[in-house]
């Protein structure tokens, strides 16, 4: 079977599929969530509070037989509220002596926010009282609060979820009305998870010609540093990146690896494999370190060349959030599906509306693509982009005479959702497009990235696998969305499919059925998908960044899709969590 039917979703034989075995890596999940999550927070201890003395009245002046601090309305008026007089400097002075000095005299408040997913906090208020009723009211910062009530000493823990990404004020103010005092307290809460701003594709690195570095190789086990934070337009302050990278000019078998570099330990995942004379381009989602930088090594041992293109880049400033969508495909240019039945000419692009249409809603600012060529009758590349704008320079994947070759990208789209794709080759092609996922102003789930790690290798009895190949035509299910871990859209992963037998696919979709309980019969496999995620031949190593929903059971399905066995690898790069 060539690989242009593999691709079409052709050649299904229902009922054939056999779990081999489902893979629970959820524990994996929560503390890469937990790890990543908590890194932000704040502490406002108890001597930062700010006591202000309030109006009395003759129902609260005495408590319990006492007089409090506040005795006349004179000195129980705030220092802001006397006019500036000589009368009101002397005044001042004595309104917060009373304060201090007052039946509740040691009122304070000491708060810490923790955080505890891409836009949740966890509040603990600690309050020092004496044995007073008081009034507790938590700003959340978003026009949101709560209010609760406390006695004396007190420890209060409280929750709340952000609807976007951003810093926020967070605020207690704690009040005894019976004494007329008040204590607040607060810090500046930054979320964990980030928003997405798409950017028109933008080569940032080509060592070929000295573009973002020296015209030179880099060297095998070597490292290529790129600017990213005030490069391209690209902001201070970003903390992740989606860049297209490419290798070229290769000499040798070898791996790429993507991460923040200075202060980070090189992880030990791959973001792609690459073989002797071979180009091969993968989007690469990954944080970008203090320094603005990102680092990608070179696993091989020989010389290669290194490109990378940005197209587009996460903040915590409030902007697109993301929704993953069961994949769809919305082009196959072999059908005439979604654009004109044939090869696009060389040169040329076709334009297709991609919001608006089946699940994708008016008004997205990017879109999660999967994008195939196949049969081109010459080598070239394909470029994805925005309807509304130029042809870019960069390229999102590259292929031979005869290749089927698939890669995920970001594009930014058009105001009235369309995306347009070129081919770059000098040589007619067939394409084919399937929709994953989309950013929109109103999709809600930020992006929380982990150090990464392998979730699965099927040529190692780890990781919770029984051992054996990735058989032909079966599937393989794994369970990542732990209880703790609540409002996860999507995961990003890194798949690889090696030792390749023959031709084939590999598709990637949530699981309608929850995992088997232990010991129990293996849950049905659910429809086999008709997109494809990655497309190999046999003796290739195929990498491809997959942003797969996990469903409402917390399973995703990846599918042999060929009629030999393979190898497969999976890596976890973070999450999409809209709380």
């Amino acid at each position: 079977m060539t690989a242009a039917l593999v691709a079409a979703g052709l050649g299904i034989i229902p009922g054939t599929a056999q779990a081999a075995g489902p893979v629970p890596v959820a524990a994996g999940v929560a503390e890469a969530i937990a790890e990543a999550s908590t890194s932000e927070g704040f502490h406002s201890p108890a001597d930062r509070t700010i006591r202000t003395a309030l109006p009395a009245s003759e129902g609260n002046a005495k408590t319990n037989g006492k007089t409090s601090g506040t005795t006349n309305a004179k000195t129980a008026v705030p220092q802001t509220a006397v006019p500036q007089t000589a009368q009101a400097a002397e005044t001042a002075p004595t309104a917060q002596a009373a304060v201090d000095a007052g039946a509740n005299s040691a009122l304070a408040v000491d708060v810490s926010g923790t955080s505890f997913t891409a836009h949740g906090i966890e509040l603990t208020t600690l309050i020092t009282s004496a044995d007073f009723a008081l009034g507790v009211v938590i700003d959340w910062g978003d026009g949101k609060t709560d209010t609760v009530t406390a006695q004396g000493n007190a420890e209060l823990h409280h929750s709340h979820t952000y609807d976007k990404s951003g810093e926020y004020q967070v605020k207690v103010t704690v009040t005894d009305t019976a004494n007329a005092v008040q204590a607040a307290n607060g810090g500046a809460f930054l979320t964990p998870g980030s928003d997405f701003t798409p950017h028109t594709p933008t080569r940032l690195l080509d060592t070929r010609d000295g573009t973002g570095a020296p015209a030179a190789k880099v060297a095998g086990q070597g490292t290529a540093r790129v600017k990213v934070a005030g490069n391209a337009a690209v902001p201070a302050g970003v903390t992740a990146v989606a860049l297209n990278v490419t290798v070229t000019e290769t000499a040798a078998n070898g791996y790429v690896t993507a991460w923040p570099g200075a202060g980070y330990d090189r992880p030990g995942t791959s973001n792609l494999n690459y073989t002797a004379n071979r180009s091969v381009p993968n989007l690469v989602i990954v944080p970008v370190g203090e320094d603005g930088y990102v680092e990608l090594y070179n696993g091989g041992p020989q010389p290669v060349d290194l490109i990378a293109d940005v197209t587009g880049y996460f903040t915590r400033a409030s902007a697109g959030g993301y929704t993953s969508m069961t994949p769809a495909r919305f082009v196959d240019t072999r059908e005439g599906h979604g654009a004109s039945r044939g090869r696009l000419p060389a040169r040329t692009a076709f334009e297709t509306r991609i919001g608006g249409l089946r699940e994708v809603p008016q008004g997205i600012t990017a879109v999660a693509l999967n994008v195939t060529v196949t049969e081109p009758e010459g080598p070239g590349h394909l470029t994805a982009f925005s309807g509304a704008g130029p042809v870019p320079t960069s390229s999102n994947l590259n292929f031979v005479r005869g290749q089927t070759v698939a890669n995920s990208v970001i594009v930014p789209v058009a105001a009235d959702g369309t995306v347009k794709v070129f081919n770059g080759s000098w040589m007619p092609a067939h394409v084919v497009v399937d929709v994953v996922g989309y950013y929109s102003k109103d999709s809600k789930a930020a992006f929380l990235p982990f150090t990464p790690f392998r979730t699965l290798d099927t040529r190692e009895e780890a990781y919770g696998w029984p051992g054996g190949r990735f058989r032909a035509r079966e599937y393989i299910t794994q369970g990542f969305t732990p209880e703790a871990a609540t409002g996860v859209e999507a995961y990003v992963l890194n798949t690889t499919v090696t030792e390749t037998g023959g031709t084939g696919y590999l598709s990637v979709a949530p699981s309608p059925y929850a995992l088997p309980a232990e010991g129990g019969p293996a849950a049905p496999s659910g429809p086999r998908p008709g997109s494809s995620t990655l497309n190999w031949t046999a003796g290739d190593t195929v990498p491809n960044l997959v942003q797969a929903s996990d469903g409402d059971h917390g399973v995703i399905t990846f599918w042999n899709q060929g009629y030999q066995d393979a190898d497969l690898v999976l890596d976890v790069f973070g999450v999409y969590q809209s709380k």
